[in-house]
C-alpha cells in the first residue's frame, strides 16, 4: 500500500524516509551513500535521484535571458586525455557552453561545437542584448557584435592576459573548476545521462549560497515526482 508522501507520486516511501533522502541528495552524497545510509535499495535511489535530476534541470532552462556583466566560455567533458590534442579540438569530449552572469547565475547547453554559429545561436537565446559581454579570444565569439552584441571584450590568454581590470572571465572558469570537481567522483558519468548530472551541478552552484534542502522541499511540494 502506497504511503501518503506530498513529494512523491505513486511511491512506496514514506513521507520521513523521503525527506531523508533528500536531505542527503542535498548533501550531494552518492546514490549508493544514501541507500546505505537509508536501508533502501540502490535502484530505488537511483530512480529518485534520476527524478530529481529532470525537476532541477526544467528548474535550470527558465531562468535566463540574464542581463548586465556576463562572462562566456566553452569547456571540454569526458575520458581523460591519453594522447592527442588538449582543449579546443579534443577528440571524444562533450562540449559545453557556460553563460555566467557575473556574480550570480551560471546557464550550461551542450553544443555540437564552438564555431561562431552556434555559439552566437545560444547567446541570442540567453543573453540580453544590452548586456556587457566578456570572452576569451577564441574566434568562435567573432560574431557576437555583427548580431547586435557591441559591448564585446576580450582577453587573450593565448597571450598571457588572463584580465584587464573588470574584462575577465574569471567567473565561468571557477564554475568549470567547481563542475568537474565535483562531476570526477561519478567515476564517470555516461553520456545519456550527462545533460541531467551537468544541470544538477548548473543548479547547485546557482543556490550555492542557500540551503538547497528547503528548496528541493518547496519544488517537490509544487511538482511531486
Amino acid at each position: 500500500m502506497p504511503y501518503k508522501n506530498r513529494y512523491q507520486k505513486c511511491g512506496k516511501i514514506s513521507e520521513r524516509k523521503f525527506r531523508e533522502i533528500l536531505r542527503y541528495f542535498a548533501l550531494d552524497l552518492t546514490a549508493s551513500d544514501t541507500a546505505r545510509l537509508t536501508g533502501i535499495s540502490v535502484r530505488s535511489i537511483n530512480n529518485i535521484y534520476i527524478k530529481i535530476r529532470y525537476l532541477l534541470a526544467n528548474e535550470c532552462e527558465k531562468q535566463t535571458p540574464f542581463s548586465g556583466v556576463i562572462e562566456l566560455d566553452e569547456s571540454y567533458f569526458g575520458p581523460k586525455r591519453i594522447r592527442g590534442k588538449r582543449g579546443r579540438g579534443a577528440k571524444g569530449k562533450t562540449i559545453v557552453f557556460g553563460i555566467l552572469k557575473r556574480d550570480d547565475k551560471v546557464y550550461t547547453e551542450i553544443v555540437s561545437d564552438a564555431s561562431s554559429a552556434s555559439l552566437s545561436r545560444v547567446v541570442r537565446g540567453h543573453v540580453s542584448i544590452d548586456s556587457i559581454i566578456n570572452t576569451d579570444g577564441w574566434r568562435g565569439y567573432n560574431g557576437l557584435v555583427d548580431v547586435g552584441f557591441e559591448k564585446h571584450y576580450r582577453v587573450h590568454h593565448g597571450e598571457n592576459e588572463f584580465a584587464k581590470g573588470h574584462q575577465h572571465i574569471n567567473g565561468i572558469e571557477s564554475f568549470w573548476s567547481f563542475a568537474k570537481a565535483r562531476l570526477m567522483k561519478f567515476k564517470g558519468v555516461p553520456k545519456h545521462t550527462f545533460y541531467y548530472h551537468l544541470k544538477e551541478t548548473e543548479f547547485r552552484f546557482n543556490h550555492r549560497h542557500n540551503d538547497l534542502y528547503k528548496i528541493l522541499l518547496k519544488l517537490l511540494r509544487n511538482d511531486p515526482i
